[in-house]
């Protein structure tokens, strides 16, 4: 999986925080707030973005424009980036470790809680 780009990342930051359909509109307000940007590159970025498959649209009930909905979580879209980055590695034990040796002691707990979850639905 591709990393988002820095304007694709943005969007796509406000549609998983705000957790329902937006307008580019509300986006562009959103970013404007912040700093200055076109309602037509933010809305060109928005098509590229479900093009690609990572928005949903929809018309609205009223009006003309397109209400957009994230297609995956943005735990989803982590989960993939870090299986990419195990996947550039030759040895993917070595890797975890590495990974592992750099979490918190509750970001290790919080896999350890995940790892049995796995099992028990694996034996379920």
């Amino acid at each position: 999986m591709r990393r988002l780009g820095d304007l694709e990342a943005e969007i796509m930051d406000r549609l998983w925080t705000w957790n329902r359909p937006a307008t580019v509109r509300e986006v562009v307000d959103d970013l404007n707030e912040t700093r200055p940007i076109a309602y037509t590159t933010v809305m060109t970025v928005t098509n590229i973005l479900y093009t690609k498959g990572w928005l949903l649209r929809g018309k609205q009930q009223r009006g003309r424009a397109w209400l957009y909905t994230p297609v995956r979580t943005r735990e989803a879209y982590a989960a993939a980036l870090m299986e990419d980055g195990l996947g550039e590695s030759k040895d993917r034990s070595a890797a975890l470790v590495h990974f592992v040796e750099n979490m918190s002691e509750d970001e290790v707990a919080a896999l350890r809680r995940a790892l049995r979850n796995v099992g028990r639905q694996a034996k379920a």
